[in-house]
């Protein structure tokens, strides 16, 4: 991956536009799931990583990945972790190029019994922790005039699912979130999209959609099963290579047709 605007000045040849040797690609709930997914992916197309994650499982995962991969501990609701997290990210590797912004909790509850403590957590780690991420990493990218962030939203946010009144409520969210930070960083060189992904085959989704509710969830799915994590990785690659410099404030379904519905 070139310079992160050269895109727009010449046709890359396709050997280069997944190229990312050299780059710093920044991953949070990176522990597992879509974000090991990723992280693996990137890793194999030459990035530098720097993964972050509130469970202490992301620093045995750096190791298995290897090749000087960082692991940083780190609560994203927090916003004073948040701000040192990428302070200690931005000062080991002098830059950060892509963001992936992966992390993210479930919580499935009938709307008229949500506790007040239950709403508050999915929107505070789901919209307001990768609101904090974001913001941060953001301002290293406009200082230095280019960047891609690509956050994960869900189908929740584009369809009614039953008892995903909160989940729902936070993807919807950075949806909203992700436009205007389109519009005002567009014109600095740092383009940012996300991703709706239906069900992803991970153990959190496994939680939630078992036995005869997956079934039923995934005869709703023209494709008729959920999603891979690799599945979600690819796109997440492209939007953060320069294959994807003229796509900004995008939000790119990946449910198998489940929306359309």
């Amino acid at each position: 991956m070139s310079d992160i605007n050269a895109a727009a000045d010449e046709d890359l040849p396709f050997s280069r536009v997944f190229d990312f040797s050299g780059h710093v690609v920044l991953v949070t709930g990176a522990s597992g799931g879509i974000g090991r997914s990723t992280a693996e992916l990137f890793r194999e197309r030459g990035a530098k990583l720097a993964l972050v994650d509130k469970s202490p499982k992301v620093i045995s995962v750096a190791e298995e990945i290897g090749d000087g991969a960082g692991a940083w501990e780190a609560d994203i609701t927090d916003e004073a972790q948040v701000v040192r997290t990428i302070g200690e990210i931005a000062d080991r590797f002098e830059r950060i190029d892509v963001l992936i912004n992966s992390a993210g909790i479930g919580g499935v509850w009938p709307a008229e019994t949500i506790k007040g403590a239950d709403w508050s957590r999915v929107i505070s780690v789901n919209l307001t922790g990768q609101f904090l991420v974001t913001r941060e990493v953001a301002r290293r990218m406009l200082a230095a005039g280019r960047g891609r962030i690509v956050i994960l939203a869900s189908q929740a946010a584009l369809v009614g699912l039953e008892n995903h009144a909160a989940y729902g409520a936070s993807k919807a969210g950075l949806l909203g979130m992700l436009r205007t930070m389109a519009v005002e960083w567009g014109p600095h060189g740092v383009t940012i999209n996300a991703i709706s992904p239906t069900v992803v085959d991970t153990d959190m989704s496994r939680a939630f959609w078992s036995g005869e509710k997956g079934d039923r969830a995934r005869a709703e799915i023209p494709l008729r099963r959920f999603a891979r994590p690799r599945e979600i990785a690819y796109a997440a690659m492209y939007l953060a290579s320069d294959a994807a410099a003229m796509i900004t404030g995008t939000n790119l379904v990946i449910d198998g047709g489940r929306t359309i519905r």
